[in-house]
């Protein structure tokens, strides 16, 4: 099967798998920002154009755009979209939603100020690419946050599923990985460490993760 179709198929599948979580009432990763997302902001006092990748519900944008940010989202589940966009309302701002896959977006390179992929854990076919896609998308100086499960996480999910993540290994991080797909960028931080997680319903428990800070060089 050509590579393009392969993308196609595996981002369809994933689809429906994320339409069928977020069709409940209650949102799967609770309404709270991440926190490793919401303390870096912080910490490095970002501000402006913000893209957020594979953003689900939207509790990372509508904090987001609760500090005074520009917020554009995207994922591929109209499930996602539509509680995000709820939740976006419920606290009185406004947030650029789109939905589809990155390659089909109307979205310039250059534009945004920062990029922070949470969890953001695309199919193999599309990972690296998507990571590509996003550094061009980034203004130099601007800046790449990422936390999501590293490639040690299995056997934490293993023993206790409710801590979530993918099962599959090559969807998984390493640090190696991470500098691979960011050549561009100065790290500020990589480290793989444990934490527990108390978000939703999804990610309650400890869970071995990647954490990631870039500055476009």
């Amino acid at each position: 099967m050509p590579i393009f179709q392969t993308k196609i198929k595996s981002s369809y599948n994933m689809e429906e798998m994320w339409n069928n979580r977020y069709a409940n009432k209650a949102y799967a990763y609770g309404t709270d920002p991440n926190k490793f997302f919401k303390d870096s902001i912080q910490r490095f006092a970002l501000s402006g154009d913000l893209l957020l990748p594979a953003e689900g519900e939207g509790r990372n944008a509508v904090y987001a755009a609760m500090h005074g940010f520009n917020v554009t989202a995207f994922d591929i589940s109209i499930e996602g979209k539509k509680k995000a966009l709820a939740l976006a309302n419920k606290h009185k701002v406004s947030i650029q939603y789109e939905l589809g896959l990155l390659p089909e977006l109307n979205l310039n390179n250059e534009q945004f100020d920062a990029a922070a992929l949470i969890f953001a854990h695309f199919p193999v076919p599309l990972l690296s690419d998507y990571h590509n896609r996003i550094a061009n998308l980034i203004k130099p100086e601007g800046y790449i946050i990422l936390e999501g499960f590293s490639k040690s996480h299995l056997p934490l999910r293993e023993a206790n599923p409710a801590v979530g993540g993918p099962n599959n290994l090559e969807m998984l991080f390493s640090k190696e990985g991470i500098e691979k797909d960011f050549p561009r960028f100065e790290v500020l931080e990589l480290t793989e460490t444990e934490v527990t997680l108390d978000e939703g319903e999804f990610h309650q428990g400890t869970g071995s993760v990647i954490r990631f800070i870039g500055k476009k060089r």
